[in-house]
């Protein structure tokens, strides 16, 4: 098994979800949030949005995770946009990719019920406006968080069990 990065907006499920295929799957998982650098957290618990220079050392330490476990593991991590995707890839070629999807309205009540979170709610705007959706040429699944965390799981491993086959 490849690495596998579950991405999306804040609030989406990254966490919840990565951290049951790993279990499921019996791979570690690390949430891309606890390797951000404390400059970092500061300027979004400020309600400043990251720009990519701030990103790419974040990417880095990200990308070196994955590689370090090059017979499977998860990361829950935004990865919003082509490039950021490509530099995670430039660590481990043939990476995994699965998008959660949801309306902005499911995210925000999904944000609004969540306690002690560094990234504010303000900041799902830029999130949505920086998402760049999987291309055809990514290796990859989307699947929506309008359904349970098992049925995101169960999707998820339908789904690469049938690419196994092909």
């Amino acid at each position: 098994m490849h690495p596998l990065v579950v991405m999306g907006v804040s609030g989406s499920g990254k966490s919840t979800v990565g951290a049951a295929i790993a279990q499921r799957l019996r791979v570690p998982f690390e949430d891309a949030d606890d390797l951000h650098p404390p400059e970092n957290i500061a300027k979004m618990s400020a309600g400043h949005a990251l720009d990519d220079s701030d990103r790419y050392p974040w990417l880095e330490a990200v990308g070196q995770w994955l590689a370090d476990h090059p017979d499977g593991g998860v990361m829950g991590c935004s990865a919003l946009k082509r490039k950021y995707r490509d530099q995670l890839r430039s660590h481990v070629p043939g990476l995994q990719f699965l998008m959660l999807e949801g309306s902005r309205e499911v995210i925000e009540r999904r944000q609004a019920s969540r306690a002690g979170h560094f990234m504010p709610a303000s900041l799902l705007t830029s999130q949505f406006a920086t998402l760049e959706p999987l291309e055809p040429d990514e290796h990859g699944v989307v699947l929506s968080v309008d359904q349970g965390v098992d049925q995101i799981v169960q999707g998820y491993v339908d789904v690469m069990s049938r690419d196994a086959e092909s």
